[in-house]
């Protein structure tokens, strides 16, 4: 799993850009939200990075800060909600907006973002209120941010197994709910695996 690419930028478009490190080239697609941070072609760059793994490609999403990674991850835990949609949802609006929208349940605001309409965003706020809130309480406390962290790789590391999001997700939040301390990220990964196989 690829989190993070420091490199060159030597390409940028709003569909994707490339970023040269160590003399390989990888296309990464970014919202807009990124792009309009991007420095010009041929300066340095850091992109935090959710590697999505099909059947028939491997693709990577790049995000300028880790919010709207964390933010894009927990989008497309949601039925009916692909990398691409998520793309263009965070490419339509910023993630403290998006998460202030969702945790209102301001249907409006989300109906403004192109490509969701009245049914997605009530599946939005329907299945993402609390996720988000706990995302934020991850993001408001420094000492708690090894969790969501570790919760993140673990489950892009099952995920990248072939195990399902959501299956693999419920998985992981079950462990973390019945342990008092935070296990490491080869311990949580054995848990988890023990309990989608058994």
């Amino acid at each position: 799993m690829i989190a993070r690419i420091t490199g060159l930028l030597v390409y940028k478009s709003v569909q994707a850009i490339t970023v040269d490190a160590h003399g390989i080239g990888y296309r990464v697609f970014v919202p807009l939200t990124t792009f309009y941070e991007l420095p010009e072609t041929g300066e340095p760059i850091t992109l935090h990075i959710h590697t999505h793994v099909k059947e028939d490609a491997i693709d990577l999403f790049g995000f300028h800060t880790p919010e709207e990674r964390n933010m894009f991850q927990v989008m497309i835990s949601v039925s009916g909600i692909g990398p691409r949609l998520a793309m263009n949802i965070l490419s339509g609006i910023t993630v403290a907006d998006l998460v202030d929208a969702i945790t209102g349940g301001n249907l409006r605001r989300l109906l403004n973002i192109p490509g969701v309409g009245k049914k997605m965003a009530e599946r939005l706020v329907l299945e993402l209120k609390d996720k988000v809130l706990k995302l934020e309480r991850g993001q408001a406390a420094p000492h708690d941010r090894a969790v969501p962290r570790s919760q993140e790789d673990a489950l892009s590391a099952l995920v990248n197994l072939g195990y399902k999001s959501a299956a693999a997700r419920e998985v992981i939040e079950k462990i973390m709910k019945e342990t008092t301390e935070i296990p490491a990220l080869d311990l949580l990964l054995k848990r988890a695996l023990q309990q989608l196989s058994g």
